[in-house]
């Protein structure tokens, strides 16, 4: 799409206006945010466009119309989904083997379980290996009821957070600001870092990984514009 706007402003109700028109999701619904300071970044976005339009440079925009089209007709669903990562979050399958690797993911994982052990009051039955081990049904119910009660916008935050790290806890660790997005990040991605350590890096793997990087700072973003 080609840029046929003069100014792109912030309406009435957190709605985004291109030369006072408003801008519609992909399903054809006012794009419009609950925060003042989202619908300030999202305006920026919008104002940053050239000649062409590059979706890929409109991280918040995007995640927006995910909460409005995708997650609000059925957030309860939506959520669901994100909550199942808890039964099988990466920070609960460790090597067992090299030492090394054993200590890099104790030292990146163990802080985000102590967290979460607090926080929400539960249990973690860590193991070794990739053979999927039920959590404590008290774990599950608890994590998910910490999903289920955020409103769509958090919802389609948390999702790349989630989906990125393949880890609940460290997402809804950042949502919660517990820990930095690049700390979580890091972390969850150890056993690939420190595979980089020792045997240098893949240029596409490394191009990968700054891609996901970029989305998953995206989403933490979003969440803390949502304030």
């Amino acid at each position: 799409m080609k840029r046929f706007w003069k100014a792109a402003t912030v309406g009435e109700g957190g709605a985004i206006l291109l030369d006072g028109r408003p801008v519609r999701t992909p399903a054809r619904a006012p794009l419009a945010v609950p925060s003042a300071r989202l619908a300030e970044a999202i305006r920026d976005e919008w104002d940053a466009q050239e000649t062409e339009v590059d979706p890929r440079a409109m991280p918040l925009t995007g995640l927006a119309n995910a909460a409005i089209d995708r997650v609000a007709p059925d957030p309860a669903t939506f959520a669901a989904g994100l909550a199942a990562y808890g039964e099988s979050d990466v920070l609960l399958y460790r090597a067992d083997t090299p030492a090394g690797l054993v200590a890099a993911q104790a030292e990146a994982w163990d802080p985000l379980l102590d967290w979460a052990r607090t926080r929400f009051d539960v249990h973690f039955t860590p193991t070794t290996g990739i053979i999927h081990r039920p959590q404590p049904e008290a774990t599950i119910t608890r994590l998910s009821e910490a999903v289920r009660v955020r409103d769509p916008f958090v919802l389609a935050g948390l999702s790349p957070l989630v989906t990125i790290a393949g880890s609940l806890i460290a997402a809804l660790a950042v949502a919660e600001r517990a820990v930095s997005a690049e700390t979580a990040f890091d972390a969850t991605h150890v056993d690939e870092l420190w595979q980089v350590e020792r045997w240098g890096e893949d240029s596409l793997a490394a191009a990968a990984r700054a891609a996901r990087r970029a989305d998953f700072l995206a989403a933490a973003r979003f969440l803390d514009l949502l304030d």
